[in-house]
């Protein structure tokens, strides 16, 4: 059986302090933003996913954003080399999870940066973005790893947001969704569906045609299910205020077998 588990890291108690590129800083309220936490994880778990806790870096602000650190690709996990230095000690407590999950591990070297958040895979391809995070080596070493297991590596610009997966996701069909003043090339994209609303771009795929969106998404939740998807809302409105998304705040392994 393909596997459910995501992985998941508790917000470090300095989150306020993460960094911000391309928003003005907004104070962070700690305690609502654990509570916020804690219901992304139960929804995730309601919806049949196995929740795999990562070890907490509280000495690191973002570090509630585990999707950063790690891409995962049928069984191989290749470790991130942050492209903000701040963010580096990030990467070995998921080094461990995925490890321990049994995943065959590589890593980006120097001078590679990649962030997981610029990775987007619809099915085998896997469009790397290359913006203020990710660099050319990076995704050259990326194309090394994943396209010897049948990926093919697609390079996109990303200029006008943080991540590849701020401006763009994908829904089940491989679609691609986002929010125009966002994205950077659309037309890079074979079948690209425009949403209302910034935070409407990002959905993460639960199964059975439910896709878990932000809350602060009502329009882009009304025209997907509209189309037939059934959405799942959650409140993370601490985590925005840091460029995160859903898609930033958990690792999902679809394709480990026990």
């Amino acid at each position: 059986m393909p596997s459910q588990k995501a992985l998941i890291r508790r917000p470090s108690p300095r989150l306020a302090e993460g960094l911000v590129t391309h928003l003005d800083r907004e104070k962070v309220d700690a305690d609502l933003a654990v509570e916020q936490w804690e219901a992304y994880a139960e929804a995730l778990r309601t919806h049949g996913w196995e929740t795999v806790e990562v070890d907490p870096a509280d000495d690191c602000p973002d570090s509630v954003f585990v999707e950063d650190a790690v891409v995962v690709f049928r069984n191989v996990a290749l470790i991130a080399r942050p492209g903000a230095e701040s963010r580096r000690g990030e990467t070995a407590g998921v080094e461990e999870a995925v490890a321990r999950l049994g995943c065959s591990v590589n890593w980006i070297w120097e001078p590679g940066t990649l962030d997981g958040g610029d990775i987007l895979k619809v099915g085998d391809t896997v469009y790397a973005g290359r913006g203020g995070r990710t660099n050319a080596a990076g995704i050259q070493q990326l194309r090394a790893v994943l396209e010897p297991l049948g990926a093919r590596v697609v390079a996109v610009p990303v200029s006008k947001v943080l991540h590849l997966k701020s401006a763009v996701t994908a829904l089940p069909d491989g679609t691609v969704i986002g929010h125009l003043p966002e994205v950077d090339t659309p037309s890079l994209f074979p079948r690209f569906l425009p949403v209302p609303e910034e935070s409407g771009a990002h959905v993460v795929h639960l199964g059975g045609g439910r896709l878990l969106m932000a809350s602060s998404a009502p329009k882009t939740a009304e025209l997907l299910a509209d189309l037939g998807h059934e959405p799942v809302l959650v409140d993370i409105s601490e985590f925005e205020k840091l460029e995160g998304c859903v898609t930033c705040l958990s690792v999902r392994l679809r394709e480990l077998y026990d």
